[in-house]
């Protein structure tokens, strides 16, 4: 009970049938002189079922090989079932092709297999069709209940608030919170991401004159430009308290920005939701400085730090979910329960 996130990063739970309790696995994870990741796991675990909890800290790729390492070992040491616990699944933004970049999740999928998990924990991935890189079972909980019991119950005057999407593409995941809670919906319009520019991108090489002897090049249709729109506010944030809602805030400049926005358009309260606080770099500065009056985000991601640099920032405990999966998996009952009323669009 309480905070899900402990100091331990990586955590073995071992879970023996019959058992009315659930202790600790006694294992140690450590990194050698030479930054070398070593694991030992210091009882059997022949036959059982085991629950990996990884954290991401700061340093998601220790925190990958911490896992990666384990689940071999266990693997090795004959567990009947290796499930990892992973609430905030690490490069899940990385989960389209850009230009000659790679799906790196779906290679990190690959080495989970490969390392002997056989079962995934995780909450709101950031695309939902992540779990079509995996070849066995994921289940992707959401927080979403319990950021709305939390608007419900900490936020004044919460109907009179709207919800609003920082981008078109975030309008799906905001328009399911304003149908729950009965309030109007807004999205932000404008904010484009210059990180696809194909400026220097080295599609006019070779040169268009260089040609295949006996071949004449071919004019292909041209793909217009994107241009940046004005930001405009789609819907009436005047007089209301804005909730701005999406699954991840990271680098937290376009959180401001809208905010300033709002702000502008008469909302005289910023609300921010979110289901991973990762808060990196200069965040808690930014935010504190900023027109947002609270981030609220769940603990999937350890920010004790940051949460003492800023008091604008709010946990809401989403453990119980997790530790209700664990138990459902294990004594192998229906998971349906936690996925009561989502959508496929949730």
């Amino acid at each position: 009970k309480g905070s899900f996130i402990g100091s331990i990063l990586t955590t073995l739970i071992v879970v023996t049938k019959g058992r009315d309790s659930v202790k600790l696995g006694k294992s140690v994870v450590f990194q050698e002189a030479d930054a070398e990741t070593r694991v030992d796991v210091r009882e059997s675990v022949r036959g059982q079922d085991i629950f990996i909890i990884q954290t991401i800290p700061r340093d998601v790729n220790t925190a990958i090989m911490e896992l990666l390492v384990m689940a071999y070992a266990l693997k090795t040491s004959c567990a009947k079932n290796i499930i990892g616990v992973i609430p905030y699944f690490p490069y899940s933004k990385q989960c389209k092709m850009r230009k000659r970049g790679s799906i790196v999740c779906k290679l990190l999928a690959s080495m989970l297999a490969k390392a002997g998990l056989t079962h995934i924990i995780t909450m709101d991935l950031h695309q939902k069709e992540i779990q079509g890189f995996f070849n066995f079972p994921v289940d992707n909980l959401r927080a979403s209940p319990f950021l709305l019991q939390y608007i419900q119950e900490e936020i004044p005057d919460y109907r009179n608030a709207i919800i609003v999407a920082k981008s078109p593409s975030a309008a799906k995941r905001a328009q399911s919170y304003a149908e729950r809670l009965r309030l109007g919906l807004a999205v932000i319009h404008g904010e484009a991401n210059h990180s696809e520019s194909d400026m220097a991108d080295g599609r006019q090489s070779p040169p268009l004159s260089r040609t295949t002897p006996g071949h004449t090049g071919l004019e292909l249709p041209l793909m217009m430009a994107k241009e940046k729109p004005p930001i405009t506010v789609v819907g009436d944030v005047g007089g209301r308290i804005a909730i701005i809602i999406d699954d991840i805030i990271d680098d937290v400049e376009d959180f401001v920005a809208a905010a300033e926005i709002l702000k502008e358009r008469g909302a005289y309260k910023i609300y921010i939701m979110a289901t991973h606080g990762l808060l990196s770099a200069e965040a808690p500065r930014l935010i504190e400085e900023s027109q947002i009056d609270e981030v609220v985000v769940t603990n999937t991601v350890p920010h004790e730090v940051q949460k003492l640099q800023c008091p604008k920032i709010k946990t809401v405990d989403v453990s119980m979910i997790l530790a209700e999966a664990i138990r459902r998996i294990h004594n192998g009952e229906s998971m349906a329960y936690l996925f009561r009323n989502i959508t496929v669009d949730d």
